[in-house]
């Protein structure tokens, strides 16, 4: 049996998505398969798009559920350990923008490569990188992901090259990946994100020219979460549609709260590039429910009701669970399950990361280059040195 249900959205720009249409394919005991209408796309030198038209198995819709809301609710464990001063130093939070990196990765394979910006908590989970690792990296314990010595800003795992702190810098980086990869000889891309607060800095258009000069494949990322640090968009940007900005290089605009419009626009970015046309530029317009960071309340250059409004009509996570139940995938007893499992899970792993225990003073002279015999490193003065593994 066939089930059509029509949901309206708000017609704005920002809640784009306007009247979706979702097509379910019901069985017995279920369904197990369902189809959505995305908002539309907006193409930059592109004469076709990815479709409109996504499809979502039920094994596929609850992973990319589990995945949203482990970020989320480790996002909020973060929040709380830095307000209890567990962790200390930097730390973005990426709650509100959960439907971007899982949308992405749903996309790209292990061996492909990802670099992003300090916003990173949440892509280190995706790459393989457990909880338990992130939170004690957070807070800075030796069962961290790089020993408790990066934090939050420079979490790395395989072909996630962090995690970096310079706005800006991981773009070129990332062009650097791209180039390596096309040198090798391998059938894969390198996703390189940053915010709409780095969109307007000259390193991004350097990356862009020589990317496209060359044919690179990199996929860059631009996560509009419409504010860069506590400023907004359209007091920073002449032109706001980032999508456009590489000019010469192909872009497409994406609703960055859906994660299957997020899943759809990175698979048809993946073929372009492995089809040797080159770079190309996604905007995924999304938003951030906290401050820049956690020394910013988030407050004083916009509304509480403004940041109400977008939870209320467009989380990413409560949306896509509501789309999933109206077309029978998924009961809740079930999401009801996964939550549960999830907060135990990061309730878990913050008991072990505090737990645990601190590298030694001794330890931060170790590390500073790879795989090296043992070498004597110069301290905080020219008569101190310091053993070196």
């Amino acid at each position: 049996m066939l089930t059509l249900i029509r949901s309206i959205g708000n017609a704005s720009r920002s809640s784009n998505p306007g009247n979706v249409l979702v097509l379910c394919r019901q069985y017995s005991s279920g369904a197990t398969e369902a189809a959505f209408t995305t908002a539309n796309y907006k193409l930059h030198k592109l004469d076709s798009g990815p479709s409109t038209e996504v499809s979502v198995t039920k094994e596929d819709a609850m992973t990319y559920y589990r995945q949203m809301q482990v970020i989320r609710r480790m996002e909020t464990a973060a929040g709380n350990l830095y307000k209890s001063k567990e962790i200390r130093g930097f730390c973005h939070l990426y709650s509100g923008q959960e439907a971007c990196a899982v949308g992405i990765s749903a996309s790209i394979t292990p061996d492909d490569a990802v670099i992003t910006a300090y916003r990173a908590h949440g892509w280190a989970y995706l790459r393989g990188i457990t909880v338990h690792s992130i939170l004690a990296e957070l807070t800075g314990r030796k069962t961290g992901c790089a020993k408790g010595k990066g934090g939050s800003m420079h979490m790395y795992g395989n072909n996630f090259y962090g995690g970096n702190g310079i706005v800006g810098a991981q773009v070129p980086l990332g062009a650097g990946i791209a180039l390596a990869l096309k040198n090798q000889g391998k059938k894969n891309v390198c996703v390189a994100l940053y915010g709409d607060g780095a969109a307007n800095q000259g390193q991004l258009f350097e990356a862009y020219n020589i990317a496209k000069l060359w044919d690179l494949p990199a996929i860059f990322v631009c996560e509009n979460n419409k504010y860069g640090m506590g400023t907004s968009v359209e007091r920073a940007s002449a032109s706001t549609d980032y999508y456009t900005r590489g000019d010469y290089v192909p872009g497409i605009w994406v609703d960055g709260m859906d994660v299957l419009a997020v899943r759809e626009a990175t698979k048809w970015a993946v073929d372009y590039c492995n089809s040797e046309k080159g770079p190309i530029v996604l905007e995924v317009e999304t938003y951030r429910y906290g401050g820049h960071s956690m020394s910013d309340p988030g407050t004083s250059y916009r509304t509480r009701e403004e940041i109400q409004e977008i939870r209320q009509q467009r989380d990413p996570i409560t949306s896509f669970r509501e789309k999933l139940m109206s077309c029978g995938i998924g009961s809740q007893e079930e999401f009801k399950e996964i939550d549960q499992g999830v907060r135990a899970e990061v309730d878990d792993a913050v008991k072990k990361a505090k737990k645990d225990s601190e590298l030694p003073v001794s330890a931060t002279f170790d590390d500073i280059y790879h795989n090296t015999p043992e070498m004597s490193v110069r301290g905080c003065d020219a008569m101190s040195y310091h053993a070196s593994n």
